[in-house]
C-alpha cells in the first residue's frame, strides 16, 4: 500500500539559468522534472513517504527522461503510461525575483497526462492508498476528467486532497472550472488553494469566508494560501494562520508543490494542524529560495532547520 498516490501533470521544466532576463535574451537553460502532481509526489518522498504518481508521457526522449527522473527521486512510476502520438509537455518560465515568474506551457491540444482513461487506472491501488492527491488541471479535459471521478468514486477511506491548481489557459470551456470544481469538492476531505483558486471553487477571495465555504462544501480541512500574508488553515476543530517565512526568493514556481508534499506528510503523520501548516509553509520557502522545483524539494531535516 502506498502512503500517497498523486494524479496529474508531469513534464519537463526548461528554466533559464539567468535571472532578470526575458526568454528572448536568455542564452542558457537547465532541464528539470516538472508538473504539479509529480512534484508533490517527489516532495513527499523526500519526507520518507512511499509515493507514486498517475500520469502519462509521450513516446519520446523527454518521456524517457521524465520516467527516469521520477524513479531517481524515489517515486514509483508504475502508473506512468506512455502514449504514442502527443509529445511530453515542456514548460518554460522567466525569472524576475521576488514575485514575477511568467510561465509558458507547451502542451499541445491534448497532452499525454490528460489522456489517462478510467479503464487504465489501478483502482485497487487508488482505493488502498492512505492519501490520494488530485489536481484541478487533471479535471480540465476528457478522458482525464472521467478518470479522476472514477478514482474519487473508488475512495472509501483515507485522506483525499483536492489541490485546485487552477491554470486558466488550460481550460477550453468558459465557466467549466467553476462547475467541475464544485462537483469535485464533496469527494475530497482536504482542499488546498491560493486566493485565485478558492475564488473559482467557492466564489470568494476572502480567506476566512473561503475556508468556511470549503468546509460547508464537505471537506474536513481547508487550506487557503494568502501569498505574503501566509497561510490560513481551518478544520471543524482548529484554525491556524502560519506567517510567511522570510527568505530571498529565487523562483517561486515550485513552492506550492513543496508545500503540498510537506502538508501530506503532516496530515498522514497525525500532526496538529498548526504544526503541519508551519512545516508546509517552511518547505515552500525552502524551494522558493532555489531555482529548480523537483530537484530542490527539501528533506524533513532541512525544513526543520529552516524553522
Amino acid at each position: 500500500m502506498y502512503d500517497l498516490i498523486t494524479f496529474g501533470r508531469c513534464g519537463v521544466d526548461i528554466y533559464p539559468l539567468q535571472t532578470g532576463v526575458g526568454l528572448a535574451h536568455v542564452e542558457t537553460f537547465g532541464k528539470f522534472l516538472g508538473g504539479s502532481a509529480t512534484n508533490v509526489a517527489v516532495a513527499a518522498s523526500r519526507h520518507g513517504l512511499r509515493a507514486a504518481v498517475i500520469t502519462a508521457v509521450g513516446a519520446d526522449p523527454f518521456g524517457e527522461y521524465v520516467r527516469e527522473a521520477i524513479r531517481g527521486f524515489g517515486v514509483d512510476d508504475a502508473f506512468v503510461a506512455t502514449i504514442e502520438g502527443p509529445s511530453t509537455p515542456v514548460t518554460f518560465c522567466e525569472i524576475f525575483p521576488p514575485d514575477h515568474f511568467p510561465i509558458y506551457f507547451y502542451r499541445g491540444e491534448h497532452p499525454p497526462d490528460l489522456r489517462v482513461t478510467p479503464e487504465s487506472l489501478d483502482l485497487a491501488a487508488v482505493r488502498e492508498a492512505a492519501m490520494f492527491w488530485f489536481t484541478g488541471t487533471g479535471l480540465s479535459q476528457e478522458p482525464s476528467r472521467a478518470a479522476h471521478f472514477a478514482a474519487l468514486e473508488a475512495r472509501t477511506s483515507g485522506l483525499t486532497v483536492f489541490d485546485m491548481d487552477w491554470r486558466p489557459m488550460l481550460w477550453k470551456e468558459p465557466g467549466a472550472a467553476e462547475r467541475v470544481y464544485r462537483e469535485a469538492l464533496p469527494k475530497a476531505n482536504v482542499a488546498v488553494g491560493n486566493l485565485d483558486e478558492v475564488e473559482v471553487a467557492v466564489g470568494t477571495r476572502d480567506p476566512e469566508a473561503a475556508a468556511q465555504a470549503l468546509l460547508e462544501a464537505g471537506v474536513r480541512v481547508a487550506v487557503v494560501k494568502m501569498g505574503p500574508e501566509g497561510v490560513l488553515a481551518r478544520s471543524r476543530e482548529e484554525q491556524t494562520v502560519a506567517p510567511p517565512v522570510k527568505i530571498d526568493v529565487v523562483n517561486g514556481l515550485g513552492a506550492g508543490d513543496a508545500f503540498g508534499g510537506a502538508l501530506a506528510t503532516g496530515l498522514l503523520r497525525g500532526w496538529p494542524l498548526e504544526r503541519t501548516i508551519r512545516f508546509a509553509n517552511a518547505a515552500g520557502a525552502h524551494v522558493a529560495a532555489r531555482l529548480a522545483c523537483a530537484d530542490a524539494m527539501p528533506t524533513t531535516d532541512e525544513v526543520l532547520a529552516l524553522l
